[in-house]
């Protein structure tokens, strides 16, 4: 099949958007290849539909368990054998979903960059026929990046171990000029021509960083709120309005509401069923507004949302860019809104200050880890736990906000993981096979009516994946209490009968390293005091952004990320502001044309034009002069004076 074949069958699209056929064809070239594509832009069909024209198996990297989830989801309802290896799966799981790599039919599998480090991935990805290797949210492999992460620096030495080696594409959202030249520098990216013997960099896709149909706009406003209903009762359609804490989130969604506005609140703290209720509810239209943390608008995909409002200042133009830019990926017009008070801008400053504790802290909220963990040295790779925050802090005597900041920095480092509120139901795979259970029930008859009513209800496949199952279900046709089953289910798990894995509905906690001597912790203070500067850097570039009262908002956005800017957009706050300004130089042309034409002899000299002007400010005359000049209404004649054309 083609490429325009499997965008047709598999995503109904009769054409490719710009730049994704050239990105396709240069990897079915086998040619290493950068992706800078915006925020719904279209990234993943650039290594998604190459795929499936190729044989073999793509493996995906990707930080996010969320997002990971999704894009699976998403190929599977499409008819695309998916899967992904993530923290908290089972052994057997694990081993089962690499073996479908290997010898079944699986086209992509997900994983973290953690997980290349780990010797079985490594020792089954050697089996494996693998024709690409995606690296989505490579802006994560610089220490330049917004959100580094250390892992992502052993993609190269995966890759080199392949007993063939696959082509690489690097996709991200947002990348600054040096932030690409580390990711192909990091990722060793090559294109397979040389010059003076060296190889040549890898081909790089650059979309523009220019949305057209997006006006933004950075508000000074002491009343936020009021403003806020202001600007949806003047923009019609779905909207997000993004705050910095949870508590905010219920507060401006309840003030919408009280104000006749269908709104709802959402962030990482609520349970996955909530989550996905609020969520689902918005995207069909069915809210409104959704009032959310920045934990909100990753992998969704809802293209007609017509005006995303910030509260609060974000801590990089990288995070402003994403989440402004959830606004009007379906082409049509709309807005982009930041609201801000002068407080804001020192605070977001502090905040990012405080983001990078001292290495004392680190080290004994590390070992803090270990202790509410029992996790020994030496031990707990990828062992997952479920974690209470304020258990935590108050258990080990903790500093909140610190601790908070020093777990964020734990996991920059490549220590940890920390998943917030992450629901996973029940599941079970039995253990043995038809034979072995038939006489574990011959010796224990007590057991056979519920191991009997498990077959009925989940059938054959117990046998061979793990199952997500229903206690309360099981409890009613088994005609007891929801306890017992539970009871039941332990048992037969700890005689190692079947594997039961039970609900979960709290943050998780994962140790992405064996666990390390907390005095021995490798942080290497030097790299944390740059990337605290980093970060600062851009900080002061975001305030840098809001508090510009001129130039045009695109314009601002492309030269941060290294794009040559264009035309101004002329729909910006800026831009609007300086087209309903009266032209300071049309005055003072009328003025000038009536002095020369009525002036005698030969001419008006500039030194006589000035002394007639002086009241007049000295910029806006030389303006209207060079304007009157140009436009050919002006002319100097041979003695160096200003005459009227005639």
């Amino acid at each position: 099949m083609t490429p325009h074949d499997i965008l047709r069958q598999y995503w109904g699209y009769s054409a490719f958007r710009p730049l994704q056929e050239d990105i396709i064809n240069t990897v079915l070239a086998g040619q290493d290849t950068l992706v800078l594509m915006p925020t719904g832009g279209g990234k993943s069909l650039c290594f998604q539909v190459p795929t499936l024209v190729m044989e073999g198996v793509c493996i995906v990297v990707t930080p996010l368990i969320a997002l990971m989830k999704d894009q699976v989801e998403q190929l599977k309802r499409r008819g695309i054998p998916a899967a992904a290896i993530y923290s908290g799966m089972h052994y057997r799981e694990i081993d089962s979903t690499l073996d479908n790599c290997i010898y079944g039919n699986t086209k992509f599998l997900y994983v973290s960059p953690e997980r290349l480090q780990t010797e079985l991935v490594i020792e089954r990805a050697k089996q494996m026929k693998i024709c690409l290797i995606a690296v989505d949210e490579a802006h994560c492999i610089s220490a330049w990046g917004y959100d580094f992460r250390p892992p992502y620096l052993k993609i190269a030495e995966f890759r080199a171990v392949l007993p063939k080696v696959a082509p690489v594409i690097a996709l991200t959202a947002s990348a600054t000029p040096d932030v690409q030249a580390d990711i192909v520098a990091r990722l060793e990216m090559r294109s397979p021509g040389n010059r003076n013997g060296q190889p040549e960099p890898p081909p790089v896709f650059r979309q523009t960083f220019a949305r057209p149909n997006l006006s933004y706009s950075a508000l000074a406003e002491s009343d936020k709120e009021v403003r806020l209903l202001k600007i949806l009762g003047n923009v019609p359609g779905s909207a997000i309005v993004y705050v910095r804490s949870r508590r905010q989130t219920q507060q401006v969604a309840e003030f919408l509401y009280r104000n006749g506005i269908s709104a709802d609140f959402y962030h990482a703290g609520l349970a996955t069923k909530q989550r996905d209720e609020k969520q689902e509810a918005w995207i069909n239209d069915r809210i409104r507004v959704i009032v959310a943390t920045n934990a909100f608008g990753m992998g969704i995909d809802k293209p007609n949302v017509r005006v995303v409002v910030h509260l609060d200042v974000p801590d990089t133009p990288e995070a402003y860019y994403q989440e402004a830019g959830r606004a009007g990926r379906d082409g049509q017009k709309a807005y982009a809104v930041l609201l801000h008070t002068d407080a804001d801008l020192s605070t977001v400053e502090a905040r990012t200050e405080q983001q990078y504790p001292a290495v004392e802290l680190l080290k004994r909220t590390y070992q803090a880890l270990a202790n509410y963990t029992a996790v020994p040295t030496g031990g707990g790779q990828f062992a997952s736990y479920d974690f209470d925050m304020h258990t935590f802090v108050t258990t080990f005597q903790l500093p909140p906000q610190g601790t908070h900041f020093a777990l964020r920095q734990l996991e920059h480092e490549g220590f940890i993981s920390l998943t917030e509120s992450y629901y996973k139901p029940s599941r079970v795979l039995m253990s043995l096979n038809n034979r072995e259970l038939y006489e574990f029930q011959l010796r224990n008859p007590h057991y056979e009516p519920f191991i009997k009513l498990l077959l009925r209800m989940y059938g054959g496949e117990i046998f061979t994946d793990f199952l997500t199952i229903s206690e309360t279900a099981l409890a009613r046709a088994f005609f007891i209490d929801q306890k017992e089953i539970v009871a039941l289910l332990q048992q037969l798990h700890e005689r190692s009968i079947l594997i039961y894995e039970k609900q979960k509905d709290k943050p998780q906690l994962t140790f992405l390293t064996p666990r390390i001597d907390a005095n021995q912790l490798p942080i290497d203070t030097r790299l944390l005091n740059e990337r605290k500067q980093r970060a600062m850097t851009k900080v002061r570039a975001m305030v840098a952004y809001v508090q510009n009262p001129i130039q045009c908002r695109t314009r601002l956005l492309q030269a941060y990320f290294g794009e040559n800017p264009g035309d101004a957009c002329g729909i910006c706050d800026n831009c609007l502001k300086q087209k309903s300004r009266p032209d300071p130089t049309e005055a003072v042309r009328e003025q000038v044309f009536q002095y020369v034409t009525r002036a005698d002899g030969p001419g008006v000299s500039p030194r006589q034009l000035a002394d007639y002007f002086a009241q007049t400010n000295t910029e806006t005359l030389a303006q209207a002069v060079q304007q009157m000049l140009a436009e050919e209404v002006l002319q100097y004649n041979a003695g160096g004076n200003l005459t009227a054309r005639v």
